[in-house]
């Protein structure tokens, strides 16, 4: 029977985990500006200087390392790096070639089918959204299970623009995955989420604006975005689909409404216009709020906020039992709200 684990434990995973992100990343700094493994300033990007977009390795090895310590060789750890290390690979290809979104796109596919088929995992159910009871999605769970995870990889890729932004919007949500693990008694994933939290840490030292670090010394990437939107799928899954440790799959799109539903509002928005959603584009929330005077850092600060108020919004209505169709309403138009307010500059501006 699993038990809570020591506070200290966990903190001492937390450091172990900053340490080997922080060391890692260090050490790929120098490599990577030898090589010209860097990420060139444009018109739409905010940084001054080619930047070295190699967060993601460090954050990778300062989740597995511990993992591998901890639980060592099983099917789930096994299972968890064959699904991101393809992921981190290809992401890191990407940043430096450019490949076409076909590849990323098959790559992504292929790490949530080992999410299915190599750990187990899989949206079985999606909880009673209309009020009628639990809804089992049976033969649907598979193609589900793949289109929820390549969409978390996606949305964290098209959020990451901004200095320290989404490693620290990962990092509120990751916080809010710990208190729902420990509400729900799924201590172990706690436990690991310490280790997430940690390495996202060691690689904000890097990458978040803060005083004597102007702008980030280094970049997520593709390679970090990936696995960030990977493991968060790990985690929603495990704490959504095991019957041992019940958390509504209705809380899952609360805990990350800022990412969801800009990767949404902008989608909709390209294509109405006639753009490829996988185009760059300074459409996203973060940019918006730029162009309205708003610094890097208080975007930054905005958005994590606005993580943490949803996430908390969303736990208190499952607390006091609101309806799941009610929180689902709410949410649409939430998306819907925004999508209004983004349809064009001027109205973004004026709110």
């Amino acid at each position: 029977m699993l038990t809570l684990p020591p506070l200290g434990q966990a903190f001492a995973f937390a450091a172990l985990s900053a340490l080997i992100a922080a060391a890692v990343i260090a050490a790929l700094i120098p490599f990577s500006r030898h090589y010209g493994w860097l990420d060139a300033p444009d018109e739409r990007k905010q940084h001054g200087q080619p930047t070295p977009p190699v967060g993601g390795f460090g954050v990778f090895l300062g989740i597995l390392l511990p993992a591998f310590w901890f639980y060592g060789v099983n099917r789930e750890t096994l299972g968890f790096l064959a699904g991101a290390l393809p992921l981190v690979l290809v992401g890191a290809l990407d940043d430096r070639f450019h490949l076409s979104w076909k590849i990323r796109l098959g790559v992504q596919t292929a790490s949530a089918l080992i999410l299915v088929y190599g750990i187990g995992l899989r949206a079985a159910h999606v909880g009673p959204l209309f009020g009628f009871g639990d809804i089992e999605l049976g033969w649907l769970s598979v193609p589900f299970t793949v289109f929820i995870t390549v969409a978390l990889i996606n949305a964290l890729n098209m959020f990451d623009g901004l200095d320290g932004l989404v490693g620290t919007v990962c990092a509120a949500v990751t916080v809010m995955f710990i208190c729902a693990a420990l509400y729900s008694g799924a201590y172990d994933v706690a436990l690991g989420l310490f280790w997430v939290l940690g390495a996202l840490a060691g690689f904000l030292w890097f990458n978040l604006r803060r005083p004597g670090q102007v702008q980030a010394r280094v970049f997520l990437g593709d390679a970090g975005s990936g696995l960030l939107g990977f493991t968060l799928a790990f985690v929603i899954f495990r704490l959504t689909q095991n019957p041992g440790h019940p958390v509504s799959p209705v809380l899952g799109p609360y805990l990350l409404a800022p990412p969801i539903i800009d990767s949404i509002t902008v989608i909709v928005h390209r294509l109405r216009r006639g753009r490829s959603p996988f185009a760059a584009g300074r459409d996203h929330a973060h940019y918006l709020m730029l162009d309205a005077g708003f610094s890097v850092s208080q975007t930054v600060a905005v958005m994590t906020a606005l993580t943490l108020l949803s996430g908390f919004f969303g736990a208190l209505c499952m607390l006091i039992n609101v309806p799941a169709p009610l929180m689902v309403m709410a949410y649409i138009v939430t998306v819907f709200c925004w999508f209004w307010i983004t349809a064009t500059p001027e109205r973004a501006m004026a709110y």
